[in-house]
């Protein structure tokens, strides 16, 4: 599939989870599929959920990259895939007034709303920019933190995300990603398929592959600070449904295997010293 299909694909489904509270068809405890709030299932504390502005909090993560980061005051964060703003709106707290939020998400009903939250409940350290994280607008070596919460797995070129992420990060700077990456390869059936590539499934990497992106980006110290692996009762109707339409024989067996395939990450890594990355040197 071209890139500009899969991504007009992605952009029109998380759309519909501001415009219409679509659902997705991953498993049931990302993506906004869990039963109850799926938040509290991937890491967050209450508390953390009381902090944020209503409307924020969507429920498509799969981690808690800001508890992972251990932000502190004054750093300057920026959230690849921001959304509605929920994991932008808890770093600003941790940073605090002299610290400063970048959020880039490429859908505009997103950064509507991440916008309109922002001014509503005054966060001034917060601003959210519409734009691709194979391509940030964000300047060379000008963030401390880089946060992410499964989002990576649906750019169509994980390698260039992961080359942007270390461009724009100043040295010493850290990044912590929560994603969905694969412990086997999938059905091609299912790889092909579209709906299952933006309920952040069929587009999702294989885990060693994955990390060698990052560290072939110029990070170190690339490690995984936790990983979860799913079963069959944690997928969602709607990823059950399409497994059954594109595989009618399936046993049980064959549908656990399907679905342990799919392991939420939690990866922490640092651009040390200084580095060069083309055309420019940032570091």
């Amino acid at each position: 599939m071209e890139p500009e299909t899969l991504k007009s694909a992605v952009r029109d489904r998380y759309a519909g989870f501001v415009k219409n509270n679509q659902s997705c068809c991953g498993p049931s405890t990302s993506c906004g599929c869990a039963p109850g709030d799926a938040s509290l299932d991937v890491g967050y504390d209450p508390k953390d959920l009381a902090a944020v502005p209503e409307g924020a909090n969507l429920g498509l993560g799969c981690g808690n990259p800001v508890a992972l980061a251990a932000l502190k005051p004054g750093e300057t964060v920026l959230d690849l895939g921001s959304g509605a703003g929920f994991d932008a709106f808890l770093a600003a707290q941790r940073v605090g007034p002299e610290g400063r939020v970048i959020g880039v998400d490429m859908t505009p009903e997103m950064i509507a709303r991440a916008t309109a939250l922002a001014r509503k409940h005054g966060y001034g350290n917060v601003e959210f920019r519409q734009g691709d994280i194979e391509a940030l607008p964000v300047d060379d070596a000008s963030v401390d933190v880089i946060l992410s919460n499964c989002v990576v797995n649906l750019a169509p070129d994980k390698a260039k995300v992961f080359r942007e992420a270390f461009r724009v990060l100043k040295a010493g700077g850290r990044v912590h990603v929560s994603d969905l990456v694969l412990a086997r390869p999938l059905p091609e059936a299912l790889v092909q398929d579209m709906d299952a590539y933006a309920a952040c499934i069929s587009g999702a990497m294989l885990k060693d592959d994955y990390l060698a992106a990052i560290r072939a980006a110029g990070f170190q110290g690339v490690a995984v600070a936790s990983e979860r692996h799913f079963g069959l009762a944690e997928l969602s109707p709607e990823l059950m449904a399409l497994a059954k339409q594109r595989y009618p024989g399936m046993s049980p067996e064959e549908l656990e295997l399907l679905a342990s395939s799919v392991v939420s990450i939690q990866v922490e890594a640092t651009k040390t010293g200084k580095a060069c990355c083309a055309p420019t040197c940032c570091g």
